[in-house]
C-alpha cells in the first residue's frame, strides 16, 4: 500500500518534498546562515533607498576630535562636563542624555590630585582639598535640567562587587502576557557614581548588540537589568523629555509587541527591540563640544532640542558598523532611533514574519512540487520568473511603502533550489515515466493554492473579555486653586504633578494593579486583570491607603521645602474611589488606535463614588461590594445609602478608613458604634438622638487623628433640612447625589 504511494507520488517529487521539509527545518532553527543572507538583504534595501531626513529636534553633542584638540584628553574634568551640560541647558535644550558613563570617580578632582601628589607643599595640598569637588559640580549641574545617565550592561555579574545595588525603576504597566521571558537578559549594569545617579531625571541603557556578522542593526527599547524591565537611552531620553510619565510594555504569547511611550505605541520585535531605519551621516546632526564650551554654537541651535552626548573621535573607537555599509559612532545609531520614534519611520519586522517566510517557502515550492513534473521548460522559466520576481518585488514593495521587513532571500532561495531538484528530476526521466506521472498524479495538482502574506497577531484583535475586577479612581480636590499657585510657573507644576503621579503610580504598581490611564491630575487603575488576583478587593483598599499615606508624606516634604525658601505650598489633597463588579476588559478601541481598558457599570459607580469623597469629607468611598469583599481585615464605616448620579438603584457606601492595625483598636470600635447609632437613629428619623450620636462620633475620631468634621457637618446639614420638612412614613433613608 505504501509502496504503491510511493509510486504514484513518484521520486521527484519525494525528493522535493524532502529538501522542502529541510528548508522549513533550516528557516525555524534559523542559523547564522540563513539569518547572514536575510540581514544582507534588508541592509541592500537600506543602501538603495536610506531614510529621507527630516527635520526633528535631536542633536548629537559631539567631543570630537577637534574639541580634544582645543580643550585637552578625554575625560576631561568632570567641572567642565558640568559647564557643558549648563551652557546647553542654557540655550534651551529640552533634556540631554549621556552616551558615556561616569563610574568612577574625577581623577582630576582637586582633593583627588591633592591624594595623588603627596609631595606637593602641604598648603597646596590643603588648598586644593578646600576646592570644590568635580563630581558634586556635575552633580549640581545635573540636578537644574533634565538629564538622562547612560549606563551600559555587563554579560554576568560582577563576582567582586560586595552588594549588589538595587536597580532604580521606572513605574511601567504591563499590558498582555508577562513580557520577561522574551526581554534581553542583563545581570548587572556599569552605572555611574551614585551622586551622579541621583541627580539624574532618568537613566537609560545605552548597550546594543551586534548581529553575529558584527552589525548593528537593532536597538533593545526595553530590557531586564537585575530582573527589572528598564528602557534603553532613547527611549528614556523621550520618557523624561515628554513628562517623565510611566511607560509600558504590550506584549503576548509570541514576544513582546511594543512599548507605549509618551502618548504613542511603538512597534518592537518580540524581544522587545527595533530596527532603525538610517539615514547616511549627516554633519548637520551634530554640534562640537568644543563650540559649547567656547560659546560658538549659533542662538537657537539647541533651543528645544533632545541633545544626546557622545563621542567621535577616532582615538575613542566608538564607531559601530551599519547597514549602510559605513561605521557611525555609537551615539548617532541612538539618535537616529528617536529620530525614526519622533517621525514614524521605524522600520518593522513584526512577529508574523516568520510564519509568513515559512508559509511563502511551502507554498512556492510546493507549487513548484506539484507543478514542475507537468509543465514544459518555457513553462518552468515564466513560473519562475513570476513566483520569483513577484515575491522579490513585493517584499521590497512592503520595504519601500510600509517599512515592511519580509524575507526576500530564504523564500527565493528555497524555491530556486526546489525548481532546480525538480527540473533536473524531469530531464532525468524517461518521456514514459513522465507521461506516467502526469496521468496519475494530475488529479491532485490544485490550482487554488494561495499564500496568506498578512495574518494578525492575536494581541492585535479588538474586544475583551468579561471579568470581575476591583476599580480605582482617584482625583486632586481644589486642583484649579493649586495651579493658581503656579500661574507664572508653568515648568513647576509640571514637576509637581509628575511627583504627585509617580506616587500613585507607585502605590499601585506596588499591589499589582493595572494603571488604565493618567486624565489630567486623576488615575484609573484596576486589578484582576490582565492577570488573575484573587484578593483584588483587598489589594485595591491597600493601594487606596498607601495612595493617601504616600501623598501625605509628599505633602510634607513639600512644606519643609516652602518653609526653608520662605514661600507656601498648598497641601495636595486626593480623593479616592473604590468598587468591585463584573466588567469588560480588553483592548478597546478602533482597527487603527486602541488601548487595554476597563468598561462596564461597575467602573461608571467607582468614578462617581471618587465624586463623592468630597461632600462627605473622606478620602476613600467603597462600594457596598468592595465593603463585603474586605470586611472584618479593613476598618470602614457605612456612610450612606446613595443614589448616585445616573443610576437608578441605590449604592450602601463605606468610607475606608484604616487597614486591620485600625480596625483592632478600641478606640476605632467605639467611632464605629457612635457611627451605627447615628444611622440608626437618621433611619428612624429620630435626628436629636442621631445628632447626638453624630457628636459622639466626631470626638471619637480625635485619639485615632482622624477628621470627621466634614463628613458631620454633612449630616447636619441634612438633619436641619429634614426637621424643616419631615420626610413622613414610608421614608427609605436613600440620599439623592446631585452631582457627579
Amino acid at each position: 500500500m505504501l509502496r504503491a504511494a510511493l509510486r504514484r507520488i513518484g521520486p521527484g517529487r519525494l525528493a522535493g518534498l524532502a529538501l522542502l521539509a529541510v528548508l522549513l527545518v533550516l528557516r525555524v532553527a534559523d542559523p547564522p546562515a540563513v539569518s547572514g543572507l536575510r540581514n544582507a538583504a534588508f541592509d541592500f534595501y537600506q543602501q538603495v533607498r536610506p531614510r529621507a531626513p527630516e527635520p526633528v529636534p535631536v542633536t548629537i553633542l559631539d567631543i570630537d576630535d577637534p574639541s580634544i584638540e582645543e580643550f585637552g584628553q578625554w575625560p576631561w574634568p568632570r567641572s567642565r562636563v558640568a559647564e557643558m551640560v549648563n551652557k546647553v541647558a542654557a540655550a534651551g535644550a529640552v533634556a540631554i542624555a549621556f552616551d558615556i558613563v561616569f563610574a568612577e570617580p574625577d581623577r582630576l578632582s582637586p582633593a583627588q590630585v591633592a591624594r595623588d601628589n603627596p609631595a606637593l607643599p602641604e598648603e597646596v595640598r590643603a588648598r586644593l582639598r578646600s576646592l570644590p569637588d568635580n563630581d558634586a559640580m556635575l552633580a549640581r549641574a545635573m540636578r537644574q535640567t533634565r538629564v538622562i545617565t547612560g549606563q551600559t550592561s555587563v554579560r554576568s555579574a560582577r563576582a567582586n562587587r560586595e552588594e549588589k545595588a538595587k536597580m532604580r525603576t521606572v513605574p511601567h504597566a504591563i499590558m498582555g502576557a508577562d513580557p520577561r521571558p522574551f526581554l534581553p537578559r542583563f545581570p548587572d549594569v556599569v552605572r555611574n557614581l551614585d551622586i551622579l545617579e541621583a541627580a539624574a531625571a532618568g537613566r537609560g541603557v545605552f548597550s546594543v548588540r551586534p548581529d553575529p556578522d558584527g552589525i548593528y542593526r537593532r536597538v533593545p527599547m526595553v530590557m531586564l537589568v537585575q530582573d527589572t524591565i528598564r528602557l534603553g537611552l532613547s527611549p528614556e531620553l523621550l520618557r523624561v523629555a515628554t513628562g517623565g510619565n510611566a511607560f509600558a510594555v504590550r506584549s503576548n504569547e509570541a514576544g513582546v509587541d511594543g512599548v507605549v511611550l509618551g502618548g504613542r505605541m511603538i512597534r518592537t520585535g518580540p524581544d522587545g527591540s527595533v530596527w532603525p531605519y538610517l539615514t547616511p551621516s549627516l554633519p548637520g546632526r551634530y554640534v562640537s563640544a568644543g563650540d559649547v564650551l567656547a560659546d560658538r554654537v549659533p542662538p537657537g541651535r539647541l533651543a528645544g532640542q533632545l541633545v544626546l552626548v557622545g563621542t567621535s573621535a577616532i582615538g575613542l573607537e566608538d564607531f559601530r558598523p551599519t547597514p549602510l555599509g559605513e561605521p557611525m559612532a555609537g551615539v548617532e545609531i541612538h539618535a537616529q532611533l528617536l529620530e525614526n520614534i519622533l517621525t514614524d519611520t521605524l522600520l518593522n519586522r513584526p512577529n508574523y514574519a516568520v510564519a509568513v517566510e515559512l508559509v511563502t517557502v511551502l507554498v512556492l515550492s510546493g507549487l513548484a512540487i506539484v507543478l514542475v513534473p507537468v509543465i514544459g521548460a518555457r513553462l518552468i522559466i515564466a513560473l519562475a520568473v513570476v513566483l520569483l520576481g513577484g515575491y522579490s518585488g513585493l517584499s521590497y514593495y512592503l520595504f519601500q511603502e510600509m517599512r515592511l521587513l519580509i524575507d526576500p532571500t530564504w523564500p527565493v532561495l528555497g524555491t530556486v533550489l526546489t525548481l532546480m531538484l525538480m527540473s533536473s528530476a524531469n530531464y532525468l526521466r524517461e518521456e514514459r515515466q513522465k507521461q506516467q506521472i502526469r496521468g496519475a498524479f494530475g488529479q491532485y495538482v490544485s490550482p487554488d493554492l494561495v499564500a496568506r502574506l498578512q495574518e494578525s497577531p492575536e494581541a492585535l484583535t479588538l474586544g475583551g473579555e468579561r471579568r470581575e475586577l476591583t476599580v480605582l479612581f482617584s482625583d486632586v480636590r481644589g486642583f484649579t486653586t493649586l495651579a493658581e499657585g503656579f500661574r507664572d510657573d508653568p515648568p513647576g507644576l509640571t514637576a509637581l504633578m509628575n511627583s504627585f503621579l509617580t506616587v500613585l503610580s507607585r502605590a499601585i504598581l506596588r499591589e499589582g494593579g493595572t494603571i488604565d490611564k493618567f486624565m489630567g491630575d486623576a488615575v484609573m487603575a484596576f486589578w484582576n486583570a490582565p492577570l488573575d488576583a484573587p484578593d483584588h478587593a483587598a489589594a485595591g483598599c491597600r493601594a487606596a491607603l498607601a495612595m493617601r499615606a504616600d501623598v501625605a508624606t509628599l505633602n510634607a516634604e513639600r512644606a519643609r521645602a516652602a518653609e526653608e525658601s520662605g514661600g507656601e505650598a498648598l497641601p495636595i489633597n486626593v480623593g479616592i474611589g473604590l468598587n468591585t463588579g463584573d466588567c469588560v476588559v480588553g483592548n478597546m478601541g478602533s482597527d487603527m488606535r486602541f488601548d487595554y481598558t476597563a468598561l462596564g457599570d461597575a467602573v461608571n459607580l467607582a468614578s462617581r463614588l471618587e465624586g463623592q469623597s468630597k461632600p462627605y469629607g473622606l478620602g476613600i468611598i467603597l462600594g457596598s461590594a468592595t465593603a463585603r469583599a474586605v470586611e472584618g481585615r479593613f476598618a470602614l464605616i457605612e456612610l450612606d445609602l446613595l443614589r448616585v448620579k445616573g443610576k437608578m438603584e441605590p449604592e450602601q457606601v463605606f468610607g475606608l478608613m484604616g487597614d486591620a492595625a485600625m480596625l483592632a483598636r478600641p478606640e476605632f470600635a467605639a467611632l464605629e458604634a457612635a457611627n451605627a447609632q447615628m444611622r440608626a437613629a437618621y433611619a428612624a428619623q429620630d435626628w436629636d438622638e442621631a445628632e447626638a450620636a453624630l457628636d459622639r462620633l466626631e470626638a471619637a475620631g480625635g485619639p485615632l487623628d482622624i477628621d470627621l468634621s466634614g463628613y458631620a457637618a454633612l449630616y447636619r446639614r441634612r438633619f436641619e433640612v429634614l426637621r424643616a420638612e419631615p420626610p413622613g412614613a414610608g421614608w427609605d433613608g436613600v440620599h439623592v447625589a446631585t452631582d457627579k
